[in-house]
């Protein structure tokens, strides 16, 4: 499978990125910072080995996570060997990538029932 991710084209910035296979897993995010910057109440994302990433033009690198260097818009997070990205992000996102998991639960909206995957109150790694 090839996931073809949005091309975002803006006044004085343009930027393409794409990631090629399947992920290695994919995730629901209920922190703090994916629902601010999202502005919703979860994000969906899947994390690609690096070298199935592509990119061209400019993007902003802080914190680990990728910007548009004009208007702030989270793009992915780029890393030596994975690179996460925000499923809603893609032109055409493939309908089988279903969650494996959710992290930051304990801040999930009450509302909003567990998925039957494994559970973590925290990231992945320190749960």
């Amino acid at each position: 499978m090839t996931a073809s991710l949005s091309e975002f084209a803006e006044p004085s910035a343009h930027y393409q990125y794409e990631v090629s296979g399947e992920p290695l897993r994919v995730g629901l995010c209920h922190c703090a910072d994916c629902r601010k910057e999202s502005g919703s109440s979860f994000v969906t994302f899947a994390v690609w080995p690096t070298r199935a990433f592509k990119c061209s033009g400019e993007v902003k690198i802080f914190a680990g996570r990728g910007f548009c260097p004009d208007c702030g818009s989270r793009l992915f997070n780029p890393g030596e060997e994975e690179t996460e990205i925000r499923v809603g992000s893609l032109d055409d996102a493939p309908a089988t990538l279903n969650p494996q998991y959710e992290i930051w639960v304990v801040r999930r909206e009450s509302w909003l029932p567990p998925l039957p995957v494994p559970q973590y109150t925290g990231d992945r790694s320190s749960s």
